[in-house]
């Protein structure tokens, strides 16, 4: 048995804009036959191939008049809509990025690690970062080894900004992101 959609294809909103069209598309086809057939046989296959060639070019003029066309409003909001970076490629690139240059990392990364030690700091130890940062910055930093961590997450001290030819080092961010796990 048959849906309705399948008996009255206007029902689905979709009506092919050849329904109904055959007779003109038989005398085209005729017409075109007949053009080939005589230009074959008055000027063989260069008359078969000229009539070919102008034969594509009208089919494709036509067909790029007959086939829908976006409107210059909907191409703007379909290249506004295109998908940004989340997840996980979104941090990938966040980090990579920060390694190379200074300015996003003090855009980027440095809120989010100042953050998540905001949060570990509150969590696991009731140290509030803003409040007490010499208390935070003990925690962070326990060893003498790990004491330059801490200009590089430190609130107080302003981001040195993207003019600055310095970059935190791969092994540093590694640092950092270890004792933040440890917290």
């Amino acid at each position: 048995m048959t849906r309705p959609q399948e008996q009255n294809p206007e029902i689905s909103g979709t009506v092919s804009i050849w329904r109904g069209t055959a007779p003109e598309v038989l005398a085209a086809v005729v017409v075109v036959t007949a053009t080939a057939l005589a230009a074959y046989a008055l000027a063989g296959w260069a008359g078969l191939t000229v009539v070919a060639a102008a034969t594509t070019a009208a089919v494709m003029v036509l067909l790029r008049g007959l086939l829908p066309r976006l409107k210059q409003d909907t191409v703007k909001k379909a290249q506004d809509n295109r998908r940004p970076l989340t997840g996980y490629a979104h941090r990938l690139f966040v980090v990579q990025t920060a390694l190379t240059t200074q300015g996003h990392y003090d855009s980027e990364l440095r809120p989010v690690l100042e953050h998540l030690l905001a949060a570990r700091l509150s969590e696991h130890h009731d140290v509030n970062l803003y409040q007490d940062p010499e208390a935070a910055r003990k925690l962070l930093c326990p060893g003498p080894r790990d004491a330059d961590l801490w200009r590089w997450i430190d609130p107080a001290s302003p981001p040195e900004g993207a003019t600055s030819k310095r970059r935190i080092p791969r092994r540093t961010l590694a640092s950092l992101i270890d004792r933040l796990e440890e917290l």
